[in-house]
């Protein structure tokens, strides 16, 4: 794994990046909705990651968009925190960027001892969530956590 340099973090506040349809695209052809469901969410106002500890975060390799993740309050679980809409474009993976998206999006101001949830059916993102700290414990809504 190389990691890449030259990457930067856009924290999203009033709208999706202009070049969204990218990641879009590229996860729609690996069979995963879940950024259909964040660009409807958006667009309905249903979730803009604007409540307190929460944040929508892209990364970009030399201005490319490369990925995208958040964190919100879990909906199962409102004392937690949950990873989600986590995305990386396949070939910016294995070069560090889902990790320092991830970390990026956990050095929000989150008060000590908050549980940090994510819900996953990948292996790979299993692996990927499980190397950052993550433990696996699969509970009704999530499938890993994470003692801040």
């Amino acid at each position: 794994m190389q990691a890449l340099c030259g990457f930067e973090l856009e924290e999203l506040r009033e709208h999706l990046p202009l070049d969204f349809d990218v990641p879009r695209r590229a996860a729609a052809a690996e069979g995963k909705r879940f950024l259909e469901r964040l660009y409807a969410e958006w667009q309905s106002g249903e979730q803009r990651f604007g409540d307190v500890h929460e944040i929508l975060l892209a990364i970009r390799v030399n201005g490319d968009l490369a990925g995208i993740g958040g964190m919100t309050v879990d909906p199962d679980t409102p004392s937690a925190m949950r990873m989600r809409r986590f995305y990386i474009r396949p070939p910016y993976r294995r070069h560090g960027l889902g990790s320092e998206l991830a970390t990026a999006i956990l050095g929000r101001a989150l008060p000590s001892g908050t549980i940090v949830t994510v819900n996953t059916d990948n292996a790979d993102a299993a692996a990927f969530w499980q190397a950052i700290g993550f433990q696996f414990d699969p509970k009704p809504g999530f499938t890993h956590w994470r003692l801040w």
